[in-house]
């Protein structure tokens, strides 16, 4: 376990509840899939004792680089859910369950005089169907135990009305034995035998209080009527009822195929449960977590999970349980947000799997946050000796120009507090003042206009200024500071990209810091990234000018009419494709006809 301390972090947060685990290895494949009573437990048994593992299993939890898991209500649950993620993905360590293999489900059937039967199929015009369960032997135990409480009939005849008013039925041994109240003779009412029906209903739904309240009833009329007999047989059918140890169902069978997403969120992470059901178990089981970029709403990401999920999954549920509204209706799709019932129980279970999944989250993002702090605390008081600076250069600013023979020169600035880019504080420079190729007049401009506005607004001067260029450029952005008279107030240096050398004003000889310094590797990171922002600025800003040129030689057309269109469409391929009334609407219709038919030729 001391080789996978990320995993022994991981394990110490897992919940002390029933539930499936997922083991991946390095390429991200599921290598073995497994249920636990207590996650907690189970899990870390892998990795602690490896001395009581056989061989399989060492081999096996070397290659263990990452886990996920589901919790569930029950150990039956996890169990039909191992056996559903067990055939799906087929992992190399388990036991590859066939895909034949099936559940058994209790059936009240839908007939005159309803039977209660045990099967593996499910066919829903049969009738009524009630699991799965886990085990068969459970499920045997139940049905016993309703037989006993209730004396429902077992045959095949067929018990119409018509059928048992013509006497084409006689009573079997099943009625003399006092398994049937003989039904078929007509000795058994029907709403008697629907009442009983009623009953077994309930206690298959987790629901006893009206059995149990029926028994407890009929054990006093009986007692108050003296009839001892009666009232021992009542008492005793309660007694079995008070005992019976409640059916494990993943969900209620009329639920049929459903989809449940449970969807929690802070200010930058979004996190959902997905569980799809289908026949009355779950199938599938997803958590994630959603990095929001802009000012998504909880329901426009709700609604983005649901149809990605529904395609990875190929899921054609024709209803949704969640516990936040869409944002859009989905055809065909009917949306729930359950306040009682099985349906709310569903919601729950995907709601516990979002709060774990949610703490965990945030637990290791606090702990990366700190571990960034303190390694960018580190890379700078290394940058802080290597350049035998007096502070810690916690706010750095990098500069870079960009041109192409000289056209469209311009320069960027990129701003770096705690060893961490602050994007919003990126500045871009159009060089106003040169003509040409000229990156040491470009840097000088770029150096006194930034620190002339710092001064002139009163803001914060950086601790570091890095220069990308050599000598001469390191030695135009001096002057500009001279001019400023803060030379020797600030600290810059230059970094040349060939040798990555690191010079110093005033000094002919460059610094060489070592190649695999992490002092290094961030003075690089700064200098790439104020690169590619120049280089991206540039390409933006000869793009802008080449259609400015093209709109401009169109008769008629200057150039605030194509700031205007720009402005407006972005690009002249998108002015090409507007309607002719919306860019006269835009700057008339003299000049619209222009720019169309120049266009269009």
């Amino acid at each position: 376990m001391d080789e996978k301390p990320h995993l022994k972090e991981r394990i110490a947060r897992l919940p002390d509840a029933p539930g499936v685990y997922r083991f991946f290895n390095q390429e991200g494949e599921i290598i073995y899939v497994g249920k636990a009573k207590s996650l907690k437990n189970r899990v870390s048994s892998y990795f602690v004792k490896s001395n009581q593992h056989d061989r399989k299993t060492l081999r096996m939890v070397s290659q263990i680089v990452n886990f996920e898991f589901t919790i569930v209500n029950t150990e039956y649950d996890a169990l039909l859910l191992e056996n559903n993620l067990i055939k799906q993905y087929q992992p190399k360590y388990n036991i590859l369950l066939r895909d034949d293999k099936t559940y058994p489900y209790i059936c009240i059937t839908k007939e005159p005089f309803p039977k209660l039967i045990a099967t593996r199929k499910l066919e829903r015009e049969l009738g009524t169907f009630y699991g799965p369960y886990a085990s068969v032997r459970a499920m045997h135990t139940l049905v016993e135990l309703l037989r006993k409480l209730y004396t429902i009939r077992t045959c095949n005849l067929q018990l119409t009305e018509k059928n048992i008013e013509a006497k084409k039925f006689k009573v079997c041994l099943e009625y003399h034995i006092g398994n049937c109240k003989g039904p078929c003779e007509g000795l058994f009412s029907a709403q008697e035998h629907d009442q009983n029906i009623q009953h077994i209903r309930y206690i298959l739904k987790g629901n006893i209080a009206p059995a149990l309240q029926y028994f407890r009833q009929q054990m006093q009329e009986a007692a108050a009527d003296l009839a001892f007999e009666k009232a021992q047989e009542f008492k005793e059918k309660l007694e079995l009822l008070e005992n019976f140890q409640s059916k494990s169902l993943v969900v209620n069978p009329n639920l049929s195929d459903v989809d449940v997403l449970a969807l929690l969120s802070d200010e930058e992470c979004a996190y959902a449960s997905y569980l799809r059901i289908v026949n009355g178990s779950i199938i599938q089981a997803k958590t994630v977590d959603v990095k929001k970029k802009l000012d998504e709403t909880d329901n426009d990401i709700l609604t983005l999970l649901l149809v990605s999920f529904r395609s990875e999954f190929d899921s054609h549920s024709k209803e949704v349980i969640t516990n936040i509204p869409l944002s859009t209706t989905l055809e065909g799709i009917t949306q729930t947000i359950p306040q009682i019932g099985d349906k709310k129980k569903l919601l729950e279970l995907a709601l516990k799997n979002v709060l774990y999944h949610k703490k965990e989250h945030t637990e290791k993002r606090g702990q990366q946050e700190q571990a960034n702090k303190e390694r960018g605390n580190r890379v700078l008081l290394k940058l802080q000796q290597d350049l035998q600076l007096k502070t810690i250069p916690l706010h750095i600013e990098c500069f870079d120009n960009s041109n192409l023979q000289g056209t469209n020169p311009v320069s960027s600035m990129v701003y770096f507090r705690n060893g961490v880019a602050a994007k919003r504080d990126y500045r871009h420079f159009n060089v106003k003042t040169v003509e040409g190729p000229n990156d040491f007049a470009s840097m000088h401009e770029v150096v006194f206009r930034r620190y002339k506005r710092v001064l002139d607004e009163k803001g914060e001067l950086p601790d570091l200024i890095i220069i990308d260029g050599g000598k001469g450029q390191l030695s135009a952005a001096c002057d500009a500071l001279k001019e400023l008279s803060l030379y020797g107030e600030i600290p810059i240096v230059g970094i040349a990209k060939r040798l990555e050398e690191i010079y110093f004003p005033e000094d002919s000889l460059p610094l060489y810091i070592d190649k695999k310094s992490e002092s290094l590797r961030l003075i690089q990171r700064i200098r790439d990234e104020a690169h590619r922002f120049a280089i991206t600025f540039h390409r933006d800003q000869r793009s802008k000018n080449s259609l400015n040129s093209q709109l401009e030689t169109i008769p008629g057309i200057g150039k605030g009419t194509t700031e205007k269109l720009l402005k407006t469409y972005k690009s002249v391929k998108k002015i090409k494709e507007a309607d002719l009334a919306e860019l006269a609407k835009l700057i008339g219709q003299q000049k619209a006809s222009a720019v169309k038919n120049h266009l269009t030729k």
